[in-house]
């Protein structure tokens, strides 16, 4: 199941850069996961600093 990014993202950006696959992406306001190529790897979940990505 892919991860996604709730409301209390505060666009940091710390996801970003830790994807594995590179499905992660600014967009307004917050960042966003690309639902088609998320991996569910986790990896973006456990930098992110106020726990605003979540299994979708």
């Amino acid at each position: 199941m892919a991860y996604k990014i709730n409301d209390d993202c505060i666009a940091c950006g710390a996801c970003e850069s830790e994807c594995p696959v590179s499905c992660i992406a600014s967009g307004s306001p917050t960042y966003v996961i690309s639902e088609a190529d998320c991996i569910s790897c986790g990896a973006c979940a456990g930098v992110c600093p106020t726990n605003a990505i979540v299994e979708g």
